[in-house]
């Protein structure tokens, strides 16, 4: 049977399970494997902190507090897709995945990114009505309505990232071998063997619409923010609205600028190779669900108060 002909008969099923590389090149794996184990952990733990803030004090359901418990959400979705991966690799030196559990993280780890991006979006836009529009905020972003737009923002990752699973389950794999830390589509695309040109078309796509359409929906309305705060007569209300907002934007730099930065690169003609590749891959995904509760839980200030109050009970009992 000929190369070409055996390429015909391969399907996806072909693989059982695949063997993670992208770390065989470290020398200090397991110094790596702990610090992404304690950033996994603390992102549980914070992002975990605020939904049980938030959805047991119920002087919180209001629209902010819940965009930023759905974040939270999300946060733990995204780190989760790629971090006890990467933690078995690394500390377990387990470097086998199964073929379905590797695609299913896949869909799991880009749902993850999609939904970053649209939360902080709606982020955006609810902070875009509470400052440019106060009085009428309680009444144009009711809690109904914000839990239509939140659906709407899953249904659309979940319908995108269903499209791209299945063009991922439809090729043909014939090296069980992922060279980077762990799966997604560029991995399981390169993984299998076809030329990859014609399965970056979606990704594009769908690209230009996170960091094109979205990016400058965020930016712009964040410009328009900073336009209306500094028009506040009253110095002290500016300086209440800029903290609101600096919270915001450290978040959204933290997703973008990952992202930004690879692209950047890429136009300029610069390639990164594939330890670079790997290192930036593991910052974008980390950092941002790291940041999120962190911010949110110093800067904002009913969230900071409750979690006081929690850890002085707590304290409280103990002492007695």
């Amino acid at each position: 049977m000929s190369f070409s002909e055996l390429l015909v008969n391969f399907t996806g099923k072909n693989v059982e399970e695949f063997t993670i590389t992208g770390f065989d090149h470290l020398s200090h794996q397991k110094l790596l494997g702990f610090l992404i184990f304690i950033t996994y952990f603390l992102v549980l733990l914070g992002s975990g902190t605020n939904i049980c803030i938030i959805v047991t004090d119920r002087r919180l359901h209001t629209p902010m507090y819940l965009l930023i418990c759905n974040l939270a959400m999300v946060d733990i979705m995204f780190t989760t897709s790629t971090s006890p991966t990467m933690i078995s690799v690394l500390l377990a030196e387990v470097k086998t995945i199964s073929y379905y559990s590797c695609i299913s993280r896949m869909y799991i780890y880009h749902l993850g990114d999609i939904e970053e991006c649209l939360a902080l979006s709606l982020m955006a836009l609810d902070r875009t009505i509470a400052i440019s529009t106060p009085l009428r905020y309680h009444s144009i972003l009711t809690n109904p309505l914000l839990f239509l737009l939140i659906t709407a923002t899953w249904l659309i990752g979940l319908g995108v990232m269903g499209v791209l699973t299945a063009q991922a389950d439809s090729l043909p794999y014939c090296q069980p071998i992922i060279r980077y830390v762990f799966c997604d589509y560029p991995a399981m695309v390169r993984a299998a063997c076809v030329n990859p040109e014609p399965y970056w078309m979606l990704p594009t796509i769908l690209g230009l619409w996170l960091i094109g359409a979205q990016f400058i929906f965020i930016l712009l309305s964040y410009v328009n923010l900073i336009y209306t705060v500094l028009r506040l007569p009253n110095n002290e209300s500016r300086v209440q609205v800029f903290n609101t907002c600096i919270c915001h934007i450290i978040v959204v730099s933290c997703y973008f600028a990952p992202k930004l930065v690879s692209v950047l690169l890429t136009r300029i003609g610069l390639r990164l190779n594939l330890t670079e590749r790997n290192a930036l891959l593991i910052i974008a995904t980390l950092l941002p669900s790291l940041i999120n509760p962190v911010v949110y839980c110093l800067k904002t200030k009913e969230i900071r108060k409750r979690l006081v109050q929690i850890l002085s009970r707590k304290r409280t009992a103990v002492m007695k």
